[in-house]
């Protein structure tokens, strides 16, 4: 399925939101659901903002790209196919834009991000972008490649006298040499990758170990790794510890069928932790979920009835102190979950879903 195609067929479900909900138009104002429903298009200009310098509006009238006449000329010419129309008013006059959404939508507009006067697209509206379309997935294939090649270059790239921020500016470096924005790059060393789940990167020399972890985006889509290096061999308690966190993987992965329940998925991490003998570790972390044009879009987590279907990508991540494993990965009809962001030439152990990250040893 080409682009325009996509295009058409996602206009297609937008319009059919618009008739079941009785709302006027729909307003797409955030990166997430704009790069969705553009096949790929990008409103973004600063990476660490949700909302970017161009909107989507879908009426029954047509599908228009709202924005400033500093980015419509590029919105024309690199960022948007299909039966969509630029629209775009003077950067100063951004009344010029309510103004000619009031005009095409003079009754109820719903909107991802509400602004005065909107309401919050209906219920179940996310479930639209979850399960991938054909070209979604070539795309989706393409990322997980290119960020698990940067990947490997950075931590090849590692010394046992660097800082945590040395590595992660070695990181952001492969990312952006292969086309991807750094969504979330995060370099620890020995000490603090024992110590935080969550160890933002700092100015601490890596010492003996250290752990990457990467959200690469591309065409809207994240991939989403993590990789260990280690200057000399592991210890034995620390070899056992990213065994246990395979296992809890596997335990994931084998459960991660089409039609299974994301809070009965955190119930299959909870028996696993518990059977390698740590129970509290899905506490103090979670575990992943359902990914796709956020790192995740959905979290196995209590409570959680989304289920699983097919071609819905998924990112575990389970973790102990000083250990964590982390790919992305297609969920295919029969059961099969093909991994993104595997790169070949990386240092890998045999598990029972096929070949899975091992520490690089130097």
């Amino acid at each position: 399925m080409n682009r325009v195609t996509e295009v058409a067929a996602k206009l297609g479900r937008l319009l059919d939101l618009i008739e079941t909900s009785g709302a006027d138009g729909v307003r797409l104002r955030g990166s997430d659901w704009f790069a969705w429903a553009t096949a790929g298009g990008s409103n973004v200009v600063v990476l660490a903002s949700e909302t970017g310098v161009a909107e989507l509006l879908v009426t029954r009238q047509g599908a228009f790209v709202l924005t400033d006449e500093i980015e419509a000329r590029r919105m024309r010419d690199e960022e948007i196919v299909g039966p969509i129309t630029v629209w775009s008013h003077p950067w100063a006059q951004p009344e010029e834009r309510e103004r000619y959404v009031r005009e095409l939508c003079p009754g109820r507009v719903v909107s991802d991000r509400p602004g005065p006067g909107e309401e919050l697209l209906p219920n179940g509206a996310l479930s639209l972008r979850l399960t991938l379309l054909d070209g979604e997935s070539d795309r989706y294939r393409d990322v997980g490649a290119r960020a698990a090649r940067a990947v490997s270059e950075a931590m090849r790239a590692a010394r046992p006298d660097m800082t945590e921020a040395d590595l992660a500016a070695e990181g952001m470096r492969a990312l952006a040499r292969h086309g991807l924005e750094p969504a979330l790059v995060m370099a620890s060393g020995e000490r603090r990758s024992a110590e935080y789940r969550h160890a933002v990167t700092k100015a601490e020399p890596l010492g003996r170990r250290a752990m990457l972890v990467v959200c690469a985006r591309s065409y809207g889509m994240y991939a989403s790794l993590t990789r260990f290096v280690s200057f000399g061999g592991l210890d034995d308690d620390l070899r056992e510890r990213h065994r246990c966190v395979r296992e809890v993987e596997a335990a994931l992965w084998d459960a991660s069928r089409v039609g299974a329940r994301l809070d009965d998925l955190y119930l299959v991490a909870e028996r696993a932790y518990a059977a390698v003998g740590g129970r509290r570790p899905i506490l103090e972390h979670h575990q992943g979920g359902v990914s796709g044009y956020r790192a995740r879009e959905l979290l196995a987590a209590p409570g959680v009835t989304d289920v699983l279907e097919p071609n819905m990508v998924l990112a575990w991540n389970p973790s102990l102190p000083g250990a964590k494993i982390e790919d992305t990965a297609l969920l295919h009809m029969d059961g099969r979950l093909e991994n993104l962001t595997l790169d070949p030439s990386w240092p890998t152990v045999t598990a029972p879903h096929g070949e899975r990250p091992d520490v690089l040893e130097l």
